[in-house]
């Protein structure tokens, strides 16, 4: 048995699960989730628990049976205590500012650029390089994060750009000092 899929999924205090139809619908003081569940998984809901049962013991039915349960995890600690995800932006120059929906950026480009923020994700900016991203939904938060990196990924010579803050740019070194003894 999937050692991820058997273990069950623990709900914190003021957290609501509901199963109508195949669709897992979770609410919490965050926000309110709602994912399908494969068919034939069975989805036992208690008090303060919820199990996932699988249907057979192929090793398709074993993976989807670890995942829907790491699903139905993220969903629990999203809707109760939130996901948060930092970047940092390095660059003379380069800056962020959030403006209601919207997050500003100034990413050594001729123009700025406005990103706007699905709902469901807040930001705040610290300091015009730390962007801090918060959401309930988890897969919603890496994806926005790794849109607003993607406008200006790092770059490997100097480290401009916008990087993840736990990431680390592996550097390179720069031209070869002119003058050193080439092979004439």
């Amino acid at each position: 048995m999937s050692r991820v899929g058997r273990t069950p999924v623990i709900l914190e205090k003021g957290v609501k699960a509901a199963l109508t139809d195949g669709v897992l619908t979770m609410e919490g003081p965050k926000g309110k989730l709602q994912t399908r569940i494969a068919p034939g998984y069975t989805v036992e809901i208690g008090t303060d628990r919820i199990e996932v049962k699988r249907p057979g013991d192929s090793p398709e039915q074993k993976a989807l049976h670890g995942l829907t349960r790491k699903l139905i995890a993220n969903m629990a600690e999203g809707v109760s205590k939130g996901f948060t995800r930092v970047l940092e932006i390095n660059g003379v120059g380069y800056r962020a500012e959030v403006k209601g929906n919207n997050i500003n950026l100034a990413l050594g480009y001729s123009h700025p650029i406005v990103y706007q923020l699905p709902p469901g994700v807040t930001a705040r900016v610290d300091r015009q390089v730390l962007i801090t991203l918060e959401s309930a939904d988890r897969q919603l938060l890496g994806s926005v994060a790794a849109e607003i990196r993607s406008l200006r990924p790092p770059e490997p010579y100097k480290g401009k750009g916008i990087k993840y803050a736990t990431e680390v740019i592996r550097r390179k070194a720069g031209k070869a000092a002119a003058g050193s003894s080439g092979g004439r």
